[in-house]
């Protein structure tokens, strides 16, 4: 069952949840080839956060994304909280073998549902050959954190250019992805002349693929690119830059 962003009729829990359900379903029918178009018409590549379950329930959307060369990450087998998966340790390893059935190669990165973990999750990450994760929303640039297995990287993610909390927590007006991501990247690429910095835009297709809010969407990806030196990535790309850069500064 979906995030329950509408709040139960008079107080009462319900099964099947059919308005938060097919809410999420518009975006699968219909926001994600927004989505699609927002990205190709700009020669942009996004880091496609996927349910293991939703290759194959959702072949179609997954097999455009694969075709539009997105960077597909882990983003736990069905949609619930890691601390809440009985088996986390299966439910990676199946949610990687997913993606490889479709993409013909395991994924790099990873993002857990609702950005949930307990102590064991990047162990098992590690173990899993995953090498980035985008849970833990704690910088501007890349951070090396350590698991039994060895090294992985957080690249960064956000709460704060993310739909769900602008749209569905704090209810916001529809242009406020391009407001406040405008602002963002105005200080980050002022920062930018001194050290890099990075910008993520979090968006999910029942909310942000309304077509109320995915003109300020692509206003917003204009905006950037109207810019000098900056550089629209993938989650992969930002990790292949980072390894780069660090490591002979070990």
């Amino acid at each position: 069952m979906p995030r329950a962003v509408l709040p139960p009729p008079m107080g009462q829990s319900l099964l099947p949840d059919v308005p938060n359900w097919s809410w999420h379903e518009y975006g699968m029918r219909v926001g994600f080839w927004r989505f699609l178009d927002a990205l190709e018409s700009r020669g942009l590549k996004a880091s496609f956060a996927v349910n293991g379950s939703a290759i194959e329930t959702y072949a179609r959307a997954c097999t455009a994304a694969h075709e539009a060369g997105w960077d597909f990450m882990g983003h736990g087998f069905l949609q619930g909280p890691m601390h809440k998966v009985e088996d986390q340790k299966k439910a990676i390893e199946d949610t990687i073998a997913a993606i490889k059935t479709m993409t013909g190669k395991a994924p790099r990165g990873w993002e857990s549902p609702g950005l949930t973990e307990t102590d064991e999750t990047l162990d098992l990450l590690a173990e899993a050959g995953i090498e980035y994760v985008c849970d833990w929303v704690m910088d501007d640039l890349p951070v090396t954190l350590a698991t039994r297995a060895g090294s992985i990287t957080s690249i960064p993610y956000t709460v704060e250019i993310n739909d769900v909390v602008m749209s569905a927590v704090q209810q916001q007006p529809s242009d406020e992805i391009y407001r406040r991501g405008k602002d963002q990247f105005d200080r980050l690429y002022q920062e930018g002349h001194d050290i890099p910095r990075v910008m993520a835009i979090s968006i999910h297709p029942y909310l942000t693929g309304a077509p109320h809010r995915i003109g300020y969407l692509e206003k917003l990806y204009d905006y950037i690119l109207g810019h000098d030196g900056v550089l629209m990535c993938t989650g992969s790309e930002i990790l292949d830059w980072y390894t780069d850069a660090t490591k002979n500064k070990a």
